[in-house]
């Protein structure tokens, strides 16, 4: 017990302001319940709206979806974190988190669309007609979803102490801490809604979170840059004169971290960021390639809003903190906890009242809630779609899959629950591990799934295995899991977990494509459905790759 109660303490920030907070409490108490209520309101009753929210989004609509996937409480919180406590190392992750969206800009979202499934692991089962790939795709997707999942609600409790204090003392509660209490709160509402209302309900909700997070966010950011001295007009260009000032942890480069750890992170983000099922998803949820790339461009615009913001907030915090708290570097330093929410925490220095950084700790929910809405779904499908419906059920009816869907959502959520419980990384740290196994085992499968037609099934099966093999080495050598790990220097060095795709990536194309090139060539099938992804021509509405294909043999035969 005493362990336990160590391990908890550790989790409070220094310096936030834990207790009850009469406006900021009925601001998220209300935030909470409309998300219900939406979920309510667009509730599902076919897989089609509960996978891929009837192929119905437009363009400005899935581009807000995609930037509240994507701002989880890694980008709303974490970021801002990782510059604060890394200094230019953290600079690494807005790089790479922006800069996959090119990738998927211009290798991925039209041609995946085009390809037309309801999941990643749909893709690579159909792709590489192997119900072995399919199988070894929703494991991965799964892996990725949980362990994404985990920084999202440290991220939903540590913001969650903020507002509401430590629920656990006036209700005598000995064996929870307030953190744990309020991280089971906000995940049992995201599985509630989730299950009654799945994509469809999700996307509804995440153009909702976009608004809330992105106005918390920048009005934070501007009104503590004024009110700090710090910036007038535009905090993103005044906060430089800020630098100077800070510490050289802060400022100069590659003092936190070498550079090959730099390149390394950047890596692993930016193709990591191309291989996440839950963004590729939201390609699937467009009527056409069009539209796709169209929210990809939205998309990418509404992530850049914050993402140039977060450098300027984690300068503010990391002054007042030094300013009101202790040194932000050394021995002990600014702990990680004080850092995850380095946002809120820079606003409740700055003096602001509880009710507005209350405002600002709202968006942090909002963030981490919308992400996790896209990770369940995307996990659960790999379990219900793409396990039971797809491998062990081919005959389940509607209403089986829409109750193993839920039954999976249920489940994937208290799994994440139970990891949550006692975190073993800072938010950031834990997000860029799932990143990286994106990166070494999925985006292979997708970009030669796509783009090389004699991709085959050997291939893809000895690609995606040793790449799963690959990632799990650094993380076991770095204890990643929470046991002892194997302490390997030079493997940390050159293959550090939070970076592995630099090493794994490469690995993994080129095993594929050697293993592809002394096998049997895929069925001529196949190949013509890669090459209808890339047909100039238009698709009909409704149609897929795989239906194109087939209308061509019907009429070649018919002729």
């Amino acid at each position: 017990m005493y362990s336990l109660i160590l391990q908890q303490s550790e989790l409070l920030p220094e310096g936030l302001n834990i207790s009850f907070k009469v406006v900021p409490a009925f601001l998220v108490i209300a935030m909470m319940a409309s998300f219900l209520i939406v979920g309510y309101i667009f509730a599902v009753a076919d897989t089609d709206d509960m996978w891929v929210a009837g192929r119905s989004i437009g363009n400005i609509e899935n581009g807000a979806a995609i930037g509240a996937n994507w701002m989880s409480a890694a980008s709303y919180l974490g970021m801002a974190a990782l510059i604060a406590l890394s200094g230019i190392y953290g600079l690494a992750f807005v790089v790479g988190w922006t800069a996959g969206y090119f990738v998927l800009l211009i290798f991925l979202a039209a041609q995946m669309r085009r390809f037309g499934k309801y999941t990643a692991p749909d893709f690579v089962g159909d792709r590489y007609n192997s119900d072995t790939a399919r199988a070894l795709g929703a494991i991965t997707t799964f892996l990725i979803g949980f362990v994404y999942s985990i920084g999202q609600a440290r991220g939903m409790g540590l913001v969650g102490l903020y507002v509401f204090g430590d629920i656990t003392q006036p209700l005598g509660i000995t064996w929870m801490s307030g953190y744990q209490a309020m991280m089971i709160v906000f995940m049992v509402v995201t599985i509630v809604y989730l299950t009654i209302s799945g994509m469809l309900g999700a996307t509804k909700n995440q153009v909702f979170q976009y608004g809330v997070l992105i106005f918390a966010f920048l009005a934070g950011l501007f009104v503590t840059g004024f009110v700090g001295g710090y910036s007038t007009i535009l905090p993103h260009l005044e906060y430089g004169q800020l630098i100077t000032e800070l510490s050289a942890e802060f400022s100069e480069p590659f003092v936190n971290a070498p550079y090959y750890l730099w390149i390394a992170t950047a890596f692993s983000l930016i193709f990591g960021t191309a291989g996440l099922p839950h963004v590729l998803v939201r390609f699937y949820t467009v009527e056409n390639e069009r539209i796709a790339r169209w929210s990809t461009v939205w998309g990418l615009g509404f992530i850049a809003v914050l993402y140039l913001s977060a450098p300027a907030f984690a300068a503010f915090g990391t002054d007042l903190y030094s300013k009101n708290i202790g040194a932000v570097y050394g021995d002990p330093g600014m702990s990680s906890a004080a850092g995850d929410v380095i946002v809120v925490l820079a606003t409740q220095l700055a003096g602001l009242p509880s009710w507005f950084v209350g405002i600002v700790a709202a968006g942090g929910i909002a963030a981490a809630v919308a992400t996790v809405a896209g990770l369940f779904i995307s996990a659960s499908s790999a379990i219900s779609h793409d396990i039971y419906t797809n491998l062990l059920k081919k005959d389940a009816t509607q209403r089986e899959q829409m109750i193993v869907a839920r039954l999976a959502l249920i489940f994937v959520g208290l799994l994440t629950m139970w990891a949550a419980y006692d975190p073993t990384a800072p938010i950031a740290a834990l997000v860029s591990y799932a990143f990286a196994l994106a990166a070494i085992v999925m985006f292979p499968m997708f970009m030669l799934g796509l783009w090389w037609e004699n991709t085959n099934r050997q291939g893809a099966l000895a690609g995606m295995t040793s790449g799963i093999i690959l990632w799990l080495i650094p993380m076991f050598n770095e204890g990643a899991f929470g046991i002892f790990g194997w302490g390997i220097e030079s493997l940390a060095t050159w293959m550090p977990a939070i970076g592995s795709a630099i090493i794994g990536t490469p690995i993994v194309f080129i095993i594929t494509i050697v293993v592809s090139m002394v096998t049997k060539e895929p069925p001529e099938e196949t190949k013509m459905m890669v090459r209808q992804c890339h047909s100039p021509e238009p698709m009909p509405r409704g149609m897929t790759a795989e239906d194109m294909v087939e209308q061509k043999r019907s009429e070649s035969t018919d002729d």
